[in-house]
């Protein structure tokens, strides 16, 4: 028996009319009648007598009133509390972020935690060559990840930041010493890439097939991870790409990071499984767009 036709019949026989119940539960009359017919036909005889000006309960449907009243006030009591409950930030929300979390990251958890004490932010690192894999088993409520996303099964906010890409290489490598790069002087350096389930356009992002006027650009060998390639990159195995804010918190003598020109921008925002949203991830979401304009607002 579905909820809907008992909340429909308890409101019908407190109003004894058609319009007004519809006009409560935000339903046609029409909707109503068909609840009432469905639920007559579950218990086998009528609830109500109806004629063209009047509705009144049979003798039947008031002892099943009478029966149904204390479970029904239980059962739409928990519903409400259900819904309030949901509607709540409370408890933990699991972040998932990309290799280290920059100033976007950790301006984002602060700002949340600020507006709402009550839930805590715990922070999942998510494997460059798996970005959305925790987002899907569960692991993580919603993850920092690079835009756009092409997943259907995903949702994403605003764009948090846009930043230019740098280079990483060995600091014996013939770019080294440069003040920059262009990004068809891309075709002469082996970037390293990604292994792992991470989809076609993500691996494009971190490490391009080509340049932008079509020169393969060679690979070097793929990783799972950014301190894999940090490791790759310090013994001169090949180049990576990094954004720019990635590339200052990495900083170390045997790794040179050399701006790249030409590049379309390093955009990151948040992501979340579509049928798993929450309150606090719409809440997280708005805190981290918050966060972001406050800080455009300061660079202006």
């Amino acid at each position: 028996m579905e909820f809907r036709e008992l909340e429909c019949f308890v409101v019908l026989s407190e109003e004894l009319h058609f319009a007004r119940t519809a006009e409560r539960l935000y339903l046609s009359p029409g909707r109503v009648s068909q609840l009432m017919r469905s639920l007559e036909t579950r218990i086998g005889g009528r609830l109500f007598h109806r004629t063209s000006r009047r509705v009144r309960l049979t003798t039947l449907g008031e002892r099943f009133l009478a029966d149904l009243r204390l479970s029904y006030d239980g059962l739409a009591n928990a519903v409400s509390r259900a819904k309030a409950a949901a509607r709540e930030v409370t408890g933990v929300i699991r972040l998932g972020f990309l290799a280290t979390p920059t100033d976007v990251v950790v301006g984002s958890v602060r700002a949340f935690e600020r507006q709402y004490p009550g839930c805590e932010v715990e922070l999942v690192e998510i494997p460059l060559s798996d970005p959305f894999g925790k987002l899907r088993a569960g692991q993580v409520d919603i993850a920092f990840t690079l835009l756009p996303v092409d997943e259907p099964d995903l949702a994403t906010g605003e764009g948090l930041n846009r930043v230019s890409y740098q280079l990483g290489v060995s600091s014996r490598h013939p770019l080294a010493a440069r003040t920059s790069i262009g990004a068809e002087e891309l075709a002469d350096v082996s970037l390293i890439g990604l292994d792992g389930p991470a989809p076609r356009t993500w691996r494009e992002r971190v490490a391009p097939s080509a340049t932008p006027s079509g020169r393969p650009i060679p690979l070097a060998g793929t990783v799972a991870t950014s301190q894999e390639g940090l490791t790759q990159v310090a013994l001169d195995r090949g180049g990576m790409l990094f954004c720019t804010p990635t590339a200052a918190r990495h900083a170390r003598p045997d790794v040179s990071f050399v701006p790249v020109t030409g590049l379309p921008p390093s955009i990151l925002g948040l992501a979340w499984v579509k049928t798993a949203e929450t309150a606090a991830i719409r809440a997280f979401n708005e805190a981290a767009v918050g966060h972001a304009l406050g800080v455009a607002a300061l660079v202006a």
